[in-house]
């Protein structure tokens, strides 16, 4: 198995990059509109109809064509291959449709494993399970289904989630290829043009309504021969194998990525754009709020950015963190923010505490506090040095006025 970076797996904005595309996409903008508007009025016949014929060919055909006015094309490839004994197809899963788009071409059905149940679940054309929660209980449903006689057969989903479609697939999930010994492909290619087949944190009637609002949406069908596990090879084995079937026919790779890792990445994602900040005063920026901000792999520019703001802690963090990214040295940074004083936004906070104690030593203690060096050091030895004499002076100077308000002797302090 290949791993692939999960940025890629899935289209986390609707809209496209390009400018052409995007351009051609605003023309697009009022026809799709009322497209949409259309289709919307359209698809409720095209749901009475469906619920209105019983199962047979004449009602996948008719619903088939309606459905091309809605614009979802269906087209099959390798229909004769297809098994009438088969018990359970397997697919990858690229829309939250696949399973409509399969059943308009065989009669199948899909169980919903989680989300809504009732009126909802049933309008989607899903299949509900009647049994406690839990995955156990599940499989022993469909573990029945699959063994009664005349029964449809089950079409799952081993990714258990949506992928774009374009670079690999999830990992597949054991737990499906428990149920039967036999199993059909089916190899799932859907495209669209102006704008993304689905993002990670849209529900299923927006996505809809993005189906009716683009020019089109082609679904690609393929049916690969049945494939049987052999003896002594284990669950995961097989699951495996299908994904690689699945994955060459496609064009596409196998990966390590799962649902709970799509989930986790869609989290982290949110989390850092929840985490800009909007209106805070400098001063008040620490540093793990910069470390969100900035990303949580990003710990290096971060420590970074404090070592630098421990030789210029008047210097706000958001500017040290932005020279970081250009330069990626500390000692360069320092040297630019030096330079550019005057062109540097200082923090207020910062600003009254170092003059607070500028005239605190002038008053008090000038004489025996030795300055910092006059220049910038030209190494990072003696830019350390500088350091390392302002904080010796620092120490000092709190030293004394501990002392003095306190009563007590040089002596008796050591």
């Amino acid at each position: 198995m290949e791993t692939r970076g999960i940025e890629d797996m899935f289209d986390f904005r609707r809209l496209p990059k390009d400018a052409v595309v995007l351009l051609m996409l605003l023309i697009y903008f009022p026809v799709g509109i009322c497209l949409m508007l259309l289709r919307t009025f359209i698809g409720v016949h095209v749901f009475l109809v469906s619920c209105a014929l019983p199962e047979s060919f004449v009602r996948r055909f008719v619903v088939r064509v309606m459905c091309s006015v809605l614009g979802m094309h269906v087209r099959q490839k390798n229909a004769r291959s297809r098994d009438k004994n088969t018990k359970l197809y397997i697919c990858n899963h690229v829309t939250e449709f696949d399973h409509n788009i399969i059943n308009l071409l065989t009669p199948c059905n899909t169980p919903q494993l989680e989300g809504s149940k009732g009126f909802v679940c049933w309008a989607r054309g899903f299949m509900e399970i009647h049994s406690a929660s839990g995955q156990g209980p599940v499989e022993e449903s469909l573990l029945r289904y699959c063994s009664a006689e005349g029964t449809p057969p089950l079409l799952l989903f081993p990714e258990e989630d949506t992928t774009n479609g374009r670079t690999g697939l999830l990992r597949f999930s054991s737990w499906p290829f428990t149920l039967t010994d036999s199993i059909q492909p089916v190899a799932l290619r859907v495209s669209r043009p102006l704008v993304a087949l689905s993002t990670p944190e849209s529900s299923w009637l927006m996505e809809l309504l993005w189906t009716f609002f683009a020019p089109c949406t082609v679904y690609h069908v393929s049916w690969l021969p049945p494939v049987s596990r052999q003896d002594g090879e284990s669950t995961q084995e097989f699951a495996n194998k299908v994904q690689e079937l699945l994955a060459g026919e496609l064009g596409l790779v196998c990966t390590k990525i799962t649902k709970a890792d799509k989930a986790e990445h869609v989290k982290r994602k949110r989390h850092t754009v929840t985490q800009t900040p909007t209106s805070v005063r400098p001063g008040s920026i620490g540093l793990g709020f910069m470390v969100q901000s900035l990303g949580t792999d990003d710990h290096r520019i971060t420590r970074m950015a404090q070592q630098v703001k421990d030789v210029l802690p008047h210097i706000p963090l958001n500017v040290i963190t932005n020279d970081l990214a250009k330069t990626n040295c500390v000692d360069t940074t320092i040297t630019n923010l030096l330079e550019n004083k005057e062109e540097t936004p200082l923090e207020a906070t910062g600003i009254s505490a170092f003059g607070a104690k500028i005239s605190c030593y002038s008053s008090s203690s000038s004489p025996t506090i030795k300055p910092a060096a006059k220049c910038f050091g030209k190494s990072p030895t003696d830019r350390h040095l500088s350091l390392q004499e302002r904080k010796d002076a620092l120490y000092n100077f709190a030293r004394r006025r501990y002392i003095e308000k306190h009563g007590l002797d040089q002596e008796e302090s050591h």
